[in-house]
């Protein structure tokens, strides 16, 4: 006799099936496709909004903080500066947002059928992918023009280090978001609040200004954000400006492990009952 269900005990808290996860992977790679298509789908524009959204974020930081503010850009350009800054956070707050909801924007679907829940924040991790991959085209462009016409920027070896930089801010975004998602199943009140620091969040990490405009004795308190040295780190790799650090770097992995370890624990133990309080 063949048996075709396997009753098991209830995972441990601290366990990720990667096995299940794997077997799940058409059901990913779905939910990535799901998320590119149906953000912009029924708009005239489509997928340019992916450019055009970093540009007109672009204009608006030169028009206020560049031109009325006076905020220094390290002498580089405005916009090179600004879209190394925007490339890197959007990634990192469009992921946050979005695994933050996870339990109630996915109720309905959780509700009716199993599958490993983690996959949907991993899916939307995945799919801002695509998203950041555009806009880094846009920075390569203006990259490109800026060294046509004679400035100067000194790209080096750290840029290499882009595709662990990416990993870090997906593993925060990751660790943040499914915390949150997991206390929002029964205090809604944190998603809207949490909307709201994610919005000053951004005015606490070098996006509009240079690490080095800070006064030297507290650039560490600007640190102590796990995101500043990986845009720092970008910023450095791609154009030679800004300030890198292997310690702030592996403050900002380790604190992104340790985060990873929190959440998985939460998540686990929140989507055994979480349909009970949605």
């Amino acid at each position: 006799m063949e048996y075709t269900t396997e009753i098991k005990p209830k995972n441990k808290l601290f366990e990720v099936d990667f096995k299940e996860i794997w077997n799940y992977r058409d059901l990913f790679s779905l939910f990535v496709k799901r998320d590119i298509i149906t953000q912009y789908k029924q708009t005239i524009l489509g997928p340019s909004w992916f450019f055009i959204q970093p540009a007109l974020t672009t204009i608006m930081y030169m028009v206020v903080f560049g031109g009325i503010a006076g905020i220094s850009t390290d002498n580089l350009p405005e916009p090179m500066f600004y879209l190394a800054g925007i490339v890197c956070w959007q990634y990192f707050a469009d992921c946050l947002n979005k695994t933050s909801s996870t339990f109630t924007t996915n109720q309905a679907i959780f509700g009716k059928v199993y599958f490993p829940r983690l996959i949907v924040p991993l899916s939307t991790v995945a799919s801002n992918l695509v998203r950041m991959g555009i806009q880094l085209l846009l920075f390569i462009f203006v990259y490109i023009y800026y060294l046509i016409i004679g400035v100067k920027v000194a790209p080096n070896m750290y840029v290499l280090l882009l595709p662990f930089l990416i990993f870090i801010l997906a593993g925060l975004s990751l660790g943040f978001g499914i915390i949150i998602s997991s206390m929002t199943t029964k205090y809604r009140d944190l998603s809207i609040l949490f909307t709201f620091i994610v919005s000053l969040w951004m005015y606490a990490t070098p996006v509009i200004y240079p690490l080095s405009t800070m006064p030297a004795n507290k650039q560490w308190i600007m640190a102590l954000n796990p995101v500043t040295a990986v845009i720092e780190a970008f910023k450095y790799g791609t154009m030679g400006v800004g300030t890198f650090s292997w310690g702030m770097l592996s403050y900002s992995f380790g604190f992104m492990v340790v985060l990873m370890a929190i959440g998985i624990v939460v998540f686990n133990k929140v989507q055994r009952s979480f349909m009970d309080t949605v």
